[in-house]
């Protein structure tokens, strides 16, 4: 009788989640809109707080009519195929550069946004975008390895070299990505992360496969479910992920690893097709007051770019040095570009060798 109460209570909570859930996909996952009072805004899946999505509608009268996408690149090929009038998209810093040199965007208007002063400097007048001409700071963070202190001692993964130590045979997982993975080799042998030196992406290459026999697994965002059950002993991902497992389960832990690694940076731009300039504005502006800023960084857990907005974070939050490195570490830590056409196809060449050598 138990277990019969139990079911029904379960049956009951999955059609009310699958109510709520068709509410909020027609609400946030619609089509783009028009009209006067509108924003098309296109993101990552999950990459804002509902509720400041909310406010910013009852704040300024604008509705918000959300799309998401799953990565840069299919995020660029939807809107340079046309089409779309998206009025902000979420690109990170390589692909800022590129949608730059494409002509698919518009430039900003530096007198009608307010609050970039809030903007740490080391986030702004970088190389893909000097004087933050066409972009705007969203979330950044790091690549790094998490390690779970069941298997793992606190000390043993410090740099990338580490993980090629025998004990971690059949135990990693890496995330799939072509410039994350060529790029933790790369910088583990002292190289940029962005080098068009055939030679030297060929020695990344034969690196690499010294590490398949360490390779539990090639993964995306099914990383955070093993590292969480336990299912593996050390993962390479993205600090925002780390922070979310680390939330779950407290045996892990995240480590930005020497001697260098990726810092990444995703932006707000306002795409050439945009409609909506007034209502994009009026979100940019919104999203850098320092309130709204730490209410989207402690509902996301990445790290944010807003120094004020980092003050108002929970002490134990500003000061974990993995999720707000010093300056020192940022300092040493390498930006993305864009690689070209010819190159981008390189990188992804010798990262299909590399899985396809550990089948």
């Amino acid at each position: 009788m138990k277990r019969l109460v139990s079911l029904v209570v379960v049956i009951l909570a999955v059609s009310l989640g699958l109510g709520l859930t068709a509410h909020h996909l027609q609400r946030v996952e619609g089509v783009v809109g028009s009209g006067n009072n509108v924003l098309n805004l296109y993101n990552w899946g999950d990459y804002i707080d509902p509720a400041l999505i909310t406010k910013f509608e009852h704040e300024t009268g604008y509705h918000v009519s959300y799309q998401t996408f799953d990565s840069n690149e299919s995020m660029y090929t939807k809107i340079k195929q046309g089409g779309t009038s998206y009025d902000l998209t979420v690109p990170s810093e390589y692909m800022v550069q590129r949608m730059k040199a494409d002509h698919l965007l518009r430039p900003l208007d530096k007198n009608r946004l307010t609050g970039m002063n809030n903007i740490s400097s080391q986030f702004k007048n970088l190389a893909f975008d000097p004087h933050n001409e066409y972009s705007v700071p969203y979330f950044w963070g790091t690549l790094g390895i998490v390690y779970n202190d069941k298997f793992v001692k606190k000390g043993e993964l410090t740099t990338w070299d580490d993980l090629w130590k025998p004990q971690f045979k059949d135990n990693i997982m890496l995330v799939d990505s072509s410039r994350d993975v060529l790029g933790l080799a790369l910088m583990s042998q002292g190289h940029s992360a962005n080098t068009h030196d055939q030679a030297q992406l060929d020695e990344a290459e034969q690196k690499l496969t010294k590490l398949t026999p360490n390779v539990k697994a090639v993964l995306d965002d099914e990383i955070m479910m093993y590292m969480e059950q336990n299912e593996s002993a050390v993962a390479v991902t993205y600090s925002g992920n780390a922070a979310e497992m680390i939330s779950n389960n407290s045996h892990l832990h995240y480590v930005i690893p020497k001697p260098s690694t990726n810092l990444w940076i995703d932006n707000l731009v306002i795409p050439k097709t945009a409609k909506h300039l007034k209502a994009a504005y009026a979100f940019i502006n919104f999203m850098n007051r320092p309130e709204n800023a730490k209410q989207n960084a402690e509902y996301v857990g990445y790290s944010t770019p807003n120094a004020p907005a980092e003050q108002l974070l929970p002490a134990d939050v500003r000061q974990d040095k993995e999720f707000y490195p010093s300056a020192s570490v940022i300092k040493d830590t390498q930006v993305y570009q864009d690689l070209g056409v010819k190159e981008t196809g390189t990188y992804n060449d010798l990262f299909l060798q590399f899985k396809m050598f550990r089948k």
